[in-house]
């Protein structure tokens, strides 16, 4: 079997969690399984930093979506498939991946027809994206935590994506209680009334057995594309968001630190002044790791929600170097500033020296870069 699926959601959605839970569960019940880490951050992503500290079989295709790359795509799962021994690659795309099935699916279909079998085009989602949908549908379900600051242009993205699946994964299943999760996927039927839905828990396990072998069994049905939405509708929506990409290095002089309280107290730093400035983060990701492995990984899922623990480090440390990923709906002057505020000044408070060695910052309508 060569098999290749691309997995699509909003951000914050738990895409890298669950193919992680997927690529392990996989390689622990004989199938050969790989993970693909995409986004248009030029290097370094946290996901593919925390994948691969976590001992999963993953590879990283940073600067470019993979719906525009179809050559360097193919080429990258020959290595996996023929090198590696793989039997089934995923790959995420960036979070606001709209379109990907036409331009990743179709574009395999047609140009490269006996490369390997196309698994369901799957679109994972969850209760915070959902409830922004309800609340455009007048229901009484509220997001998580209080008031989105995300723009009401984001609706446009969120329906889309669920329309464009072969699959649809509602994820975090051990965060709802069970009046919950039936409202969920009341909504997601009403959008989708003939794609299939499985239920999963990325971080617990839960549903991934049946999610593996779904996509071992079936195949994409290349589903109609009409998302009764217009390209400007679409445009105004990436126009409201902006990316921030960088990796620096932390030290203390005469001390040690913990990685944990740092980068959290980090990302409440970077939740407290896009809070103040009117903005909101889909996803915010910190990831640092020490000499020895050990490493921490710590997400912000919006300004009005709690900071996540994904991993922690546990120990202590002189120092540390850092990757920070986040697409938030924020003009990217004030993104850039809000942030590079925030690095100083935590880092000062722990009475850390900080070098970045790379950074990048970009609306995702910037010429260029989509």
């Amino acid at each position: 079997m060569r098999k290749f699926m691309v997995m699509s959601g909003f951000l914050g959605s738990g895409k890298t969690t669950t193919m992680m839970a997927l690529t392990d569960y996989l390689n622990h019940n004989g199938c050969s399984a790989a993970m693909i880490s995409n986004d248009l951050g030029r290097k370094g992503l946290a996901d593919h930093c925390y994948s691969r500290a976590a001992g999963v079989v993953s590879e990283e295709i940073s600067g470019e979506c993979i719906c525009f790359i179809t050559e360097d795509l193919v080429e990258r799962l020959r290595r996996l498939y023929n090198d590696k021994g793989c039997e089934l690659i995923m790959s995420d795309i960036p979070g606001f991946g709209v379109g990907a099935l036409e331009h990743v699916y179709y574009k395999l279909r047609d140009l490269y027809p006996d490369e390997c079998e196309l698994a369901p085009f799957t679109v994972i989602t969850e209760g915070a994206s959902l409830s922004k949908l309800m609340e455009d549908s007048g229901s009484p379900a509220a997001v998580e935590g209080g008031e989105s600051a995300l723009p009401d242009e984001m609706r446009y993205l969120l329906r889309s994506q669920l329309l464009e699946g072969d699959l649809i994964v509602l994820n975090k299943a051990d965060l709802y209680t069970e009046e919950e999760k039936a409202k969920y996927l009341e909504l997601i039927r009403s959008i989708c009334p003939d794609t299939p839905v499985l239920t999963v828990s990325a971080v617990t396990g839960e549903g991934i057995p049946e999610l593996a072998d779904y996509l071992r069994s079936h195949v994409t049905e290349y589903p109609e594309l009409d998302f009764g939405v217009t390209e400007e509708q679409f445009e105004a929506a990436f126009g409201k968001l902006s990316m921030y990409n960088c990796q620096y290095y932390t030290r203390v002089c005469c001390d040690d630190f913990s990685a944990d309280d740092y980068l959290t107290d980090l990302a409440a730093e970077i939740q407290d002044k896009l809070r103040e400035g009117g903005y909101d983060t889909p996803h915010l990701k910190l990831f640092g790791q020490r000499e020895d492995g050990a490493y921490s990984k710590v997400d912000l899922l919006g300004v009005n929600r709690e900071i996540i623990i994904t991993h922690a480090m546990g120990g202590r440390c002189i120092d540390l170097p850092v990757v920070l990923n986040t697409t938030s709906a924020a003009d990217p002057i004030d993104l850039t500033n809000i942030i590079d505020a925030s690095i100083l000044d935590v880092s000062g408070r722990y009475g850390l020296s900080v070098t970045v060695f790379y950074k990048e910052s970009f609306g995702l309508n910037d010429e260029g870069r989509l």
